[in-house]
């Protein structure tokens, strides 16, 4: 959501910054609107004030006998009644449109973020590691020998329809040490708070956070009016909702592995094999909750985090910032990290993180007291894959398949397989 107190201050940046997102200029509709709701909520407290002071004159006039102004100052009160209620649906229904535009428009990027129109615009920062040099031809995971009966589409089909999968036996268990692993790295270098949230949620919690109203087809919501939430982001971010934190008590940093679900509307064809698009996904997510003045040092660490998770598992990636037009719709700026993924012998994004600034603060009116015990100010949140970790097991078995169909796994995971170090090609652990 976006202040309009900054926009009548200065449209014409406001507008600018829209239109390095693609986007019409929209201040003047705002502030017609915001005009005509301000101007009916100061006639409506006119009216107000003339019908309190008519009714204070109302027993006086009865009192002295005079009929005709007892008449006059009766009909007076009616009148300006009826007259305020007219204004205060003008300017409620004022209010609902204005809203309804704020919240349908994206963060605003900025000002370092590269422009662009789409993702040939986006900007590498950096890589780290270099692709394997196989002296064999290197296969999707799904088409490794030592995974493929255990990566099982069919079955899952049959359940629940395309883009599911049934995980069975060594590259289950790997899946799950990847969260795990991801977890312990996180709680115990990074200092984030390990939580277990909620997979299901209010439509507050998924407006906070932006996915609603704009984005209802992209999620899933049960016939009693849940939603499966598409990322822990959801969550952990709305634990401020509502309140006003202790500003001595910033940033707030916290990381959950949860299921998520996401319908993923609009990419019909894309990513139909293998697991690289699914409904239905596991991801270790981190939230950061801050001052403002931390909100960039923030992003750059949470980064870091994300990065440092390939690193251990020693998988080749790259980092990207996104250009205006290809960031998502909450966030102010975005790095993506890509992994290396042999199969296909390019970068996917395996991460996203992004710096929000207050815009979904203001969304779920989430506050801090300032230490100095100033006026509570908007947070501002931050939120990043670290990561995904059917992505990451995607990564995984590319890059450490053999040429007899085995994968050699990563010396990190090896004590949370109790030291089993590959999957031969029968699809056992060894």
């Amino acid at each position: 959501m976006h202040d309009i107190r900054a926009i009548r201050e200065n449209p014409a940046a406001f507008d600018a910054a829209l239109a390095r997102r693609g986007l019409a200029a929209q201040s003047g509709e705002i502030l017609a609107l915001d005009q005509a709701r301000r101007a009916a909520i100061s006639q409506a407290e006119a009216a107000k004030a003339a019908q309190n002071a008519a009714s204070k004159q109302v027993g006086a006039a009865k009192a002295r006998g005079d009929d005709a102004e007892f008449a006059r100052l009766r009909a007076l009160v009616a009148e300006k009644k009826a007259e305020m209620a007219t204004l205060e649906d003008d300017a409620r229904a004022g209010d609902a449109k204005l809203t309804a535009i704020l919240e349908s428009l994206p963060n605003l990027p900025l000002a370092e973020v590269p422009e662009g129109a789409d993702e040939a615009g986006n900007v590498e920062m950096r890589r780290w590691g270099t692709p394997r040099d196989f002296d064999f031809q290197p296969v999707e995971h799904f088409e490794i020998k030592g995974i493929a009966k255990d990566m099982d589409f069919g079955t899952a089909a049959k359940l629940s329809g395309a883009r599911f999968v049934v995980l069975r036996g060594a590259v289950a268990r790997v899946h799950r040490a990847l969260a795990q692993f991801m977890l312990d790295l996180h709680v115990e270098e990074h200092a984030l708070t390990e939580v277990n949230s909620p997979v299901l949620v209010r439509d507050e919690a998924m407006y906070g956070t932006g996915q609603l109203p704009k984005f209802a087809e992209d999620s899933y919501r049960t016939t009693n009016g849940w939603w499966l939430i598409p990322t822990s982001e959801v969550t952990l971010t709305n634990f401020a909702a509502g309140d006003i934190l202790d500003g001595a008590k910033l940033p707030l940093r916290f990381c959950a592995h949860t299921l998520c679900f996401r319908s993923e509307a609009g990419s019909a064809g894309k990513d139909t094999t293998g697991m690289l698009r699914q409904h239905q996904f596991e991801k270790v997510e981190m939230v950061s909750i801050t001052r403002p003045e931390e909100a960039l040092a923030e992003h750059e660490r949470m980064t870091r985090c994300a990065e440092t998770v390939l690193e251990r598992l020693g998988l080749p990636y790259r980092t990207i910032v996104l250009c205006t037009g290809d960031m998502g719709f909450g966030a102010q700026k975005t790095h993506d990290i890509e992994v290396w993924v042999p199969g296909q012998g390019t970068y996917r994004e395996i991460s996203s993180v992004s710096v929000c600034g207050d815009f979904q603060a203001r969304r779920m009116n989430a506050r801090f007291r300032p230490e100095d015990g100033g006026k509570p100010e908007f947070v501002h949140t931050l939120n990043g894959s670290g990561v995904a970790v059917g992505r990451c097991l995607i990564a995984v078995l590319e890059n450490g398949q053999t040429a007899d169909g085995g994968v050699d796994l990563p010396e990190v995971l090896h004590p949370y397989l109790r030291g089993r170090t590959r999957i031969t090609p029968e699809g056992a652990l060894a």
